[in-house]
């Protein structure tokens, strides 16, 4: 099992607390936080992104769900499974969701950040996750339901379910476009600059903190991952793109934002 220890405090209540979340069910580990106002669902876009009759598009937070066929791209794995799923979840709700809206309540596209929940208090991106539907995904401030969300996560991982069914993970010498990916790879040096912090992998990659994200990271733990392995997952950037490739440099980066965003392997 991946380990993590690269959050600011260590757990205080040790081993005996994770197995004592892991006896109950996994569609109980992420309660409504009280009553939410809820709204008419116009249609699901896809497997992370719905449309409400007031007007607003809502994309949930906590996970990416694989992309459906456009602009001559052909669809990605599970992606129309994904849609169909969160289509299902809203139909059985009666075609209304409650929102609990993100600490970040837009992104750059405008759409609404938020969890969404069913008529009985069910967090659907849980349902979408433990089916193995979606990938967990954390972006700081939005990291309210990550800890549930990775145990979801885990259970489909742990039963090869969907997305797990072939192992979806890519090292850095795969990578191919910038996009979502889940990279696996071994931290060849740690710096540190002005432009942040700096991981770099064994292959053209480079993981990024900005400096306004240390706070979330232990940064004397990712000075001692030189040597291990690590599993790092977001949006892989080109740093090609629109020129030449720098060799100086490695071409693809991925900033992190969330120590759940890394996890060390060995």
């Amino acid at each position: 099992m991946a380990k993590s220890p690269l959050t600011k405090k260590a757990p205080l209540t040790g081993a005996f607390f994770f197995f004592w979340l892991l006896s109950f069910s996994l569609h109980a580990a992420c309660p409504v936080p009280g009553k939410l106002p809820t709204y008419q669902v116009r249609n699901v876009v896809d497997g992370d992104t719905l449309r409400l009759v007031d007007g607003r598009s809502v994309r949930l937070i906590g996970l990416n769900a694989p992309e459906l066929a456009r602009k001559g791209r052909s669809a990605e794995p599970y992606a129309v499974a994904a849609r169909q799923r969160l289509a299902g979840l809203v139909q059985a709700s009666g075609g209304r969701v409650a929102l609990r809206l993100g600490r970040e309540p837009k992104d750059r596209y405008g759409r609404t950040l938020a969890h969404l929940y069913d008529n009985r208090g069910r967090n659907l991106e849980e349902f979408l996750l433990t089916d193995g539907l979606a990938f967990r995904i954390v972006i700081a401030p939005n990291a309210a339901l990550n800890d549930c969300h990775a145990l979801a996560e885990r259970s489909a991982r742990r039963a090869s379910r969907g997305l797990w069914r072939q192992a979806p993970q890519q090292t850095p010498w795969q990578l191919r476009r910038s996009g979502f990916a889940l990279v696996q790879g071994r931290i060849a040096r740690v710096e540190r600059n002005r432009g942040g912090i700096w991981l770099e992998l064994e292959g053209p990659l480079v993981l990024r903190i900005d400096l306004k994200h240390q706070h979330q990271f232990n940064t004397a733990a990712l000075q001692r991952l030189v040597g291990r392995r690590v599993e790092a997952r977001g949006w892989v950037i080109d740093r090609a793109r629109g020129g030449g490739v720098n060799t100086k440099v490695p071409r693809w980066m991925l900033p992190l934002t969330h120590n759940g965003m890394l996890e060390v392997i060995r």
